[in-house]
Parts: C-alpha cells; sequence; structure tokens
C-alpha cells in the first residue's frame, strides 16, 4: 500500500510542504473558530453547536478558543454545557488551560451549580485572578457571602474586582452595613475603588440613611476621575433625596454637564417623596421640554407629587397621557398612585373604581391606600368592610389593613368588629409588624424596634435614659417648689 510521505514534524522528507499543511490546518481552525464566535456571540447558540459537529466531523481540532466561545454562551443549555466539559477534561484543558477553566467555572456559576463549580476550580492548576473573582462572584451572586468571604480570603492577590465583587454582594444581599465596612477596608488595604464600587457603597448608604458617610463618599467622588460619571451623579442624588436633602440632590443635579432619564427620574421621585411636589412637577415638564422621554417611573414620580398636593385632574391628565401618548402600560404602581390620588381628594367611590377595573390583582398597598381614606375622611367602616371582602376574596395577606380597620371599629365604638378583626389576623398567622427608628453615630446605623432590647449597648442607654427621666423630674420639682414660693 501507499505510505505517508510525512510522519511528523522533525522526520519529514519535504519541510517546505509540511509547514504549508501546518499553515493550512492551522487557518482552517482560526476560520471555524471565528465563525463560531460570531454565532456564539450573537446569542445562537444552537447554530454555533452545528457548526462546532461539523469542525470536528471535517477533521479539524478545536483549540482553547473554540472552546471558551462556546462555553461563555452555555449558560442556558445544560446538556452541551456538560458534553463541552467532558471533551475539555479529555485533552486536560480544564486544568491545564486556565482560561478555558475559568470558562466552565463561569457557566456552572451562572447555573447555580457551585458543587460543580467549586470541583472545576479547584482543578484549574494555575488560577489567576479571573478565575478567583469569577468563584467569588458566583458565590455573591446566590447570597452565599460565607463561601465568598472564604475564597476571597484564600486570594493570593485581591484585585479591584474582587473587592467589588464583594461590595456589590453584600448590597444586593441587603447586608449595607457590611458592605460599607469592606468598603473601608478596601482602601485600607491600597485599593482604589472604581466607580462601580462608589455607586455600590452609595447604595448602602441610601439604604442605611447613612448621610454622614455618603457626604465622605461624596468628597471622594469630587477628588477623583469620575467626578462627571452619570451614574455616580445619579446615585448621589437618589442617596440625597433617601436621606431628605433635597437641596444637595439639586446642587448635584445642577452640576451635572450630562443627564439621562434616569437622573430626571431622580429627582422628580425624589423630590416627591419629600413633600416638594410643585417643584417635582417643574422638573416632570422640564424634562418633556428637553426632549426627554419620560418612562414608567418618571410617571410614577409625577403622579405622586399630584397626590401630594391635591391635583386630581391633573395626575388623571397624566395618567391618561402616560397610556395614550406615551404607549406606556399602567402597572401597579401607578393603579396605586390613582387610588391614593382620588383617596387622598376624598373622593372614595372613585377610588373603589379604579380597584375594580385593575387588570391585576391589587395589593395590600393600594387596598391600605383607600381604607387609611375611609378612616381619614369620616371613618366610613361601610367601604372599608366592602374593601376588606375583597381582599379576602384576591387573598390578599397583610397586618397593616387588618389593623387600620380594627382601629376603625374602635374609634366607632364597635368593640366586637374590632376584636373580630384581630382574632381574624391571629386565625391567618398575621402579626403587627414593630415600628423601628434608626439614628447614626460615627458612621454607624443604630436601629431600635418598638419593644426591643438586642441592642448591644441596651442596658446603658436605659441607664442614661433614666438618669434623664431622673433629672427631668427633678427639674420639674424645682419649677414647683419656686412657683409655689
Amino acid at each position: 500500500g501507499r505510505t505517508t510521505p510525512f510522519i511528523s514534524r522533525n522526520n519529514h522528507p519535504n519541510p517546505k510542504l509540511h509547514q504549508k499543511l501546518n499553515q493550512s490546518t492551522s487557518e482552517t481552525t482560526v476560520s471555524w473558530t471565528s465563525r463560531i464566535t460570531l454565532l456564539s456571540r450573537n446569542g445562537r447558540l444552537a447554530e454555533a453547536a452545528k457548526e462546532f459537529t461539523a469542525m470536528r466531523l471535517a477533521g479539524v481540532e478545536p483549540n482553547h478558543i473554540t472552546l471558551i466561545a462556546l462555553l461563555s454562551g452555555c449558560a442556558d443549555c445544560e446538556p452541551f454545557g456538560d458534553s463541552l466539559h467532558g471533551y475539555a477534561c479529555k485533552l486536560g484543558l480544564d486544568r491545564n488551560q486556565v482560561m478555558v477553566g475559568t470558562a466552565i467555572l463561569g457557566m456552572y456559576s451562572k447555573r447555580r451549580r457551585f458543587r460543580k463549580a467549586r470541583l472545576v476550580f479547584d482543578r484549574v492548576e494555575d488560577k489567576n485572578s479571573v478565575t478567583w473573582n469569577t468563584m467569588i462572584d458566583g458565590y455573591m451572586r446566590s447570597g452565599r457571602v460565607d463561601d465568598a468571604a472564604k475564597v476571597f480570603d484564600e486570594m493570593p492577590e485581591r484585585d479591584l474586582i474582587s473587592w467589588t465583587a464583594m461590595i456589590n454582594g453584600f448590597v444586593k444581599k441587603g447586608l449595607h452595613e457590611e458592605a460599607l465596612a469592606w468598603f473601608r477596608e478596601m482602601q485600607v488595604s491600597g485599593v482604589k475603588p472604581d466607580y462601580v464600587a462608589v455607586i455600590a457603597a452609595l447604595a448602602a448608604c441610601a439604604n442605611l440613611g447613612a448621610l454622614s458617610f455618603g457626604l465622605w463618599v461624596h468628597r471622594f467622588v469630587v477628588s477623583q476621575d469620575f467626578k462627571n460619571n452619570v451614574r455616580v451623579s445619579n446615585s448621589l442624588i437618589d442617596l440625597y433625596c433617601r436621606c431628605g436633602c433635597v437641596e444637595f440632590a439639586r446642587q448635584v443635579f445642577d452640576e451635572m454637564e450630562k443627564r439621562t432619564v434616569v437622573s430626571w427620574n431622580s429627582v422628580i421621585v425624589g423630590f416627591a417623596a419629600n413633600g416638594h411636589a410643585h417643584e417635582s412637577l417643574v422638573y416632570f415638564r422640564r424634562m418633556q421640554e428637553e426632549r426627554f422621554k419620560p418612562d414608567a417611573v418618571t410617571f410614577t414620580g409625577a403622579l405622586t407629587a399630584c397626590s401630594h398636593v391635591g391635583l386630581v385632574e391633573e395626575g388623571v391628565r397624566y395618567f391618561e397621557a402616560m397610556k395614550r401618548d406615551y404607549r406606556i402600560s399602567p402597572r401597579i404602581e401607578h393603579y396605586g398612585c390613582l387610588v391614593d390620588l382620588y383617596s387622598r381628594a376624598g373622593r372614595l367611590e372613585e377610588a373603589l373604581k379604579v380597584v375594580e377595573s385593575m387588570p391585576m390583582k391589587p395589593n395590600e398597598v393600594v387596598i391600605g391606600s383607600l381604607l387609611a381614606a375611609c378612616r381619614t375622611h369620616g371613618n366610613d367602616t361601610e367601604l372599608a368592610e366592602r374593601m376588606m371582602k375583597r381582599l379576602s376574596e384576591l387573598k390578599v395577606k397583610g397586618h397593616s389593613n387588618y389593623v387600620i380597620l380594627s382601629n376603625m371599629y374602635a374609634a366607632d365604638g364597635q368593640w366586637e368588629g374590632a376584636s373580630k378583626m384581630r382574632r381574624k389576623m391571629k386565625g391567618l398567622g398575621l402579626k403587627k409588624q414593630p415600628g423601628f427608628s434608626s439614628i447614626e453615630i460615627d458612621d454607624r446605623t443604630h436601629v431600635f424596634m418598638a419593644g426591643d432590647s438586642a441592642h448591644v449597648e441596651n442596658g446603658y442607654i436605659r441607664e442614661v435614659l433614666e438618669l434623664i427621666s431622673s433629672d427631668s423630674r427633678l427639674q420639674c420639682s424645682v419649677v414647683e417648689t419656686l412657683g409655689g414660693d
């Protein structure tokens, strides 16, 4: 039989021919990989998988770039992703090719298959910072904070992405104090935050109401290159509005070189929430004059502002314009604003009609708005009972509405009705949520709940309160004595 005129690269009678063949094979791999990458990046994974199969059948071996291109789009295609993982293991690429190992790790993390992700992570021999950060980010995105912190501690060298992944994860998990503590530690360690970390820190400040820490972050922003970053400015406006400092929010907004719809929404919603309804509506009109198109959030702010100052007809016009002119389908918050608009104006029957005509099930907030108005405007227990019946039919649970109706019965002297509501709450397993207050001292937010004694300094606080109380009683006694003389 005929033998092949070449066997290997080193034992070849015609080195030039061998070099040309190798170059041709390499170019073929590149061309196949280019097509696969293009399909995968455009979300056409099924076509990319067919191309991969055709590539193999054509006798062309894929390289690590081919696998990475496919793995990056496999988060939602489990069988194909698993088969690619198996193929990578067969070639040993999951261990000795860090980019492939990291891509497999990322695929499993996106699917929340952390046991497999961890196994892949442990098998990668020469982990780089991307490998470590992918594992941390995967854990934090799923709320597995302890696992993420453990990987972070094991990391040989933490970079900006590692710290930012931890801080962002804490914020998304609602652990805002921890987020700010890590933000401080990040700077102490010598890692300079970027705008993503700053936005996460500002979000934590806003959720805690930590104004002094937020002011410190604002000073840091002013000193950095991203002081004109639109997203950072939007976060500052949100922070100041949520802390009640609308003048600071206005200053940030006025100094912005470039604004987005989110910038306008932040001031419109923020000013409305802080009782500056007329100014909120001024910004709403200015936004349209400057050719920005309002979205669903914008109209929530405008409707809230109208509700707070009793501009019923104007609010209804905005609601209709939202549907007619901007083709925005009203969401439950828009219907809630409309109900609140009528309720605050004492137009309870019209508010009830909105509730009954809503295309979705009203929630506790929507019905609670109408119930509160029933109490404010003449203690209308009859309408409140109709609303509670509607609430029961829709199987909407929530303690606050039962409490409102119970208090209305009590105000009317209908003690049996009040007692019935309390019994119903107990039967449904509903409990009145205790109110809480918070105070920020030395960059730390202290939260106190009604009837709570869990604060670490509870004993000391009570001693000081008793001392103040005793001093007040003593002062009153002295005043009464002097008055008697």
